[in-house]
């Protein structure tokens, strides 16, 4: 099926502009993300609605993705990798926030553990896409530190709204993304920047 999506939308784009062998291939790639995106989110959106747990699944993608976005992180070298980790996070942090609820004092802990990494480790990088920027690594440090802090401001202030479950377990996923021992669990290089000259 994926195969079937790939030729005939790149035969579609090959058809209508004069795109050479290499430009075809970046354009192929693309298309893939797109196709395996959309797939994965499928199938995560289905569980989700099998279990009963669609605005849990919706919320926990949200509070992830806010920090995920500024402070990057591993991403797995099998899309059958990703789909099956995604559904672990993704699907098991929706059931553990509608139906456990931390202490207080709990979140509190795991909110500065969170911030302490964020501000230690964010953002990191792949072999694939290496942030080698340096301006631009410090703004994102700067933003995924300051998300992290908001989070943690949230939970101290309404500790009692449903949403503050959300915001640790997508904290903690988040962080789990960028430090080095889940690089060094999936035998994955880290800290990809300090390959390349500094670009300013």
């Amino acid at each position: 099926m994926k195969k079937k999506f790939l030729n005939i939308s790149t035969g579609m784009i090959q058809k209508s502009g004069n795109y050479s062998d290499e430009q075809t291939e970046i354009i192929r790639y693309g298309l893939e993300a797109i196709y395996l995106t959309f797939t994965k989110l499928l199938i995560l959106f289905l569980l989700a609605y099998v279990l009963g747990i669609i605005k849990e699944f919706f919320l926990l993608l949200i509070t992830y993705n806010i920090i995920r976005s500024q402070a990057f992180g591993i991403h797995a070298s099998k899309s059958i990798y990703c789909l099956i980790s995604s559904i672990i996070m993704f699907i098991g942090g929706a059931l553990i926030c509608k139906y456990i609820m931390l202490p207080f004092w709990i979140n509190i802990s795991l909110a500065i553990m969170c911030n302490i990494c964020l501000f230690l480790y964010a953002p990191a990088d792949t072999y694939k896409h290496p942030l080698i920027n340096p301006k631009k690594r410090k703004r994102w440090k700067l933003l995924s530190t300051f998300l992290g802090l908001f989070y943690t401001v949230y939970i101290i202030m309404w500790k009692n709204s449903f949403i503050v479950s959300y915001l640790i377990v997508g904290m903690i996923e988040a962080v789990i993304m960028i430090i080095p021992i889940t690089y060094k669990m999936f035998h994955l290089p880290y800290n990809n920047y300090k390959n390349y000259s500094s670009v300013n």
